[in-house]
């Protein structure tokens, strides 16, 4: 339920020129789906709608069309962090029934005596909690989940409430982008406290039952209802998550596709109900830094606004989009978790609008010996074990610190993965030729650096030095990248989207490492900052500062 910083999948979104997209059919949409999804190595199955003003069209398909029985109109889906949404819209709901505003101090919305922290005498209020800017770690400092494959099932409201004694804040509230689990499970806990009521039977009084969401649910389960079997990408079946009730408005709904296609067209107004005016309110813009509702990413398209969120469980994975302009929204649901593989967003995307690519299937591929012999070495990982790399038989091998080796494959998409057990090893290409990569599990993208060889140590720069670098770096119509110094270290900054810091590995190069971004700074002919070269992912933008 984590959502990662990455500039290239998102640079479609930041306006460049986009097709609308046609309307469709069943057999039109099922087209779209197979394209991207049949032979992928994941094995997923997906159940997928668009949903238009007069029509709606829907999909079920996997990647193997023999496991078609895993989804269908009966099965429910854990949709992961699309669930805040929908807290948002009970917190909307108290505050237009004069229960309360954005601007309320999250404290006093909690117990009396809940130790909640500030920044020097700033508060964290309600609005920072539903922009992600409050300051909270990602999860409860006390969580310590007994089983991983179920994470959050022992975690209750008392160990929620007092893991806030351990927090302090780095900066004011409101003033970075910082996805937080954590912030978005006090929310749950606080919107249940002030309806007087258990989140799962607020939710059923005041979203579900007026939207006709008739087998949405989060504990209490429905006659008629099939739970989905979810997946790890390497087509492995995991258990279900569980949550406690009132903690649940993180990420714990589960929904079918009709359940999720209800919630779409009452987002796009298609639908009167009484939660109507609560739905719209989440729309509104709350934050800038990136453009976000409540609870909702307002993403640029050509022109007009869309709001978007992605979800994902240790088996599921979802995407909801909702195009209030076009009167047109996207729902997909996958048995299969995608957190590590780049989530839902190029299928999404497409069906939002058909000038976002389309992307392909993963399919397992042999790597370049090349490249095998490039990552061998031994590695870093950033605030975690050391990693020993080693090809063999034309296959990478990885080993941790102290662990088994695991073998493991490789994707034309350019990923290794363990066979064993749902991870994913991403090779990073420095400007210089050598390697590091993204380890990526359980939401968490670990950079890792070579450690096996000499590296030239990173220079010590001054603030003065630092802003010289600092400006707008154009780098796309509508996509640009601003720099800055702050407190001794440079940070950037892209366009709709959160800023992150950058450590210095050598003059004029920067890297952000958790993201595989380097940046490289050009000068010209006087010694003075003219451009810059931003790497991700094989591919290269430039941009010449105003």
């Amino acid at each position: 339920m984590r959502t990662a910083l990455v500039l290239f999948a998102s640079l479609s979104a930041l306006g460049l020129p986009l097709a609308h997209a046609h309307a469709a059919s069943d057999a039109t949409l099922a087209a779209v789906v197979a394209q991207r999804l049949q032979g992928d190595r994941t094995g997923a199955c997906m159940a997928v709608a668009v949903v238009e003003r007069d029509a709606i069209a829907r999909s079920f398909q996997c990647a193997d069309e023999r496991e078609l029985a895993r989804v269908g109109a009966d099965t429910t889906f854990e949709i992961g962090s699309v669930s805040k949404t929908m807290t948002a819209t009970l917190l909307a709901d108290l505050i237009r029934q004069g229960k309360g505003t954005l601007d309320d101090p999250l404290a006093a919305w909690l117990p009396a005596g809940t130790p909640v922290p500030d920044y020097r005498g700033q508060p964290i209020l309600l609005r920072h909690v539903v922009t992600h800017t409050s300051g909270l770690p990602a999860l409860p400092s006390r969580m310590a989940p007994v089983n991983m494959e179920d994470p959050y099932a022992g975690l209750d409201a008392a160990t929620l409430l007092a893991s806030l004694a351990d927090v302090e804040l780095a900066a004011t509230p409101g003033s970075q982008f910082e996805y937080s689990n954590y912030a978005s499970m006090l929310l749950s806990y606080a919107v249940a406290a002030r309806a007087g009521s258990d989140l799962e039977s607020l939710l059923q009084q005041r979203l579900f039952q007026p939207l006709g969401m008739t087998r949405a649910h989060i504990n209490r389960v429905p006659e008629g209802v099939r739970a989905g079997q979810g997946h790890a990408p390497n087509r492995h079946a995991v258990p279900a998550w569980h949550f406690a009730t009132d903690l649940a408005g993180v990420g714990g709904v589960r929904a079918t596709l009709d359940d999720m296609v209800r919630y779409v067209q009452g987002n796009l107004g298609q639908i009167d109900a009484a939660i109507s005016p609560a739905l719209a309110m989440t729309h509104v813009q709350v934050s800038e830094q990136p453009a976000m509702g409540m609870n909702w990413m307002r993403v640029p398209v050509k022109g007009r606004t869309v709001l978007m969120h992605e979800g994902g469980t240790g088996g599921f994975s979802s995407f909801v989009a909702v195009d209030i302009e076009q009167q047109r929204g996207v729902v997909i649901l996958s048995d299969t978790t995608w957190n590590s593989i780049s989530s839902l967003g190029s299928l999404g995307l497409h069906l939002v609008d058909t000038g976002f690519p389309l992307g392909k299937p993963r399919r397992e591929t042999a790597p370049e010996p090349a490249l095998l012999d490039a990552l061998a070495g031994e590695y870093q990982l950033q605030g975690a074990m050391k990693m020993t790399l080693r090809p063999r038989d034309g296959r990478l091998y990885v080993q941790p610190e102290g662990q088994v080796e695991q073998v493991m494959g490789y994707d034309d998409a350019g990923d290794f993965y363990p066979l064993a057990l749902d991870a994913v090893l991403r090779p990073q290409r420095r400007s210089d030729g050598s390697y590091g990569f993204i380890w990526s599990q359980m939401g968490a993208q670990i950079p890792a650096a070579r450690i096996d060889m000499q590296r030239t140590p990173a220079p010590q720069l001054s603030s003065e030095a630092l802003g010289a670098y600092a400006g707008s770096y154009p780098l796309m119509p509508a996509f640009a990248l601003t720099v800055r110094e702050h407190e001794g270290r440079l940070h950037a900054q892209a366009s709709g989207q959160g800023e992150f810091a950058l450590d210095v590995v050598a003059p004029d190069r920067f890297e952000a490492p958790a993201y595989g971004i380097e940046i490289v700074f050009l000068r010209d002919g006087d010694g003075r900052v003219q451009s810059l070269e931003l790497h991700q992912g094989g591919q290269v933008l430039r941009g010449k500062r105003e």
